[in-house]
């Protein structure tokens, strides 16, 4: 069994996920997306889908961003 390296549960049925730089264990794709999935720059929620992008930040939206001042960025064509 391997230990999950958000939570520490030790998990028969664990995983593995590799990034640049190294290699994590999660028993839960729950556990996997608090460790690996970035933060909107604006109100703080983990972006599991698509988000946007701007200046180097994350957004979770087109109104987060827009808050932040990116009025170019859309949610809907």
């Amino acid at each position: 069994m391997a230990a999950c390296d958000v939570c520490g549960n030790d998990y028969a049925m664990a995983f593995e996920v590799h990034v640049a730089g190294g290699a994590y264990t999660f028993d839960s794709l729950e556990c996997a997306a608090h460790k690996l999935a970035p933060l909107c720059d604006h109100c703080g929620c983990r972006i599991l889908g698509h988000g946007h992008q701007a200046d180097g930040k994350f957004y979770c939206c087109a109104h987060c961003a827009r808050a932040k001042g990116h009025t170019a960025l859309t949610d809907h064509a």
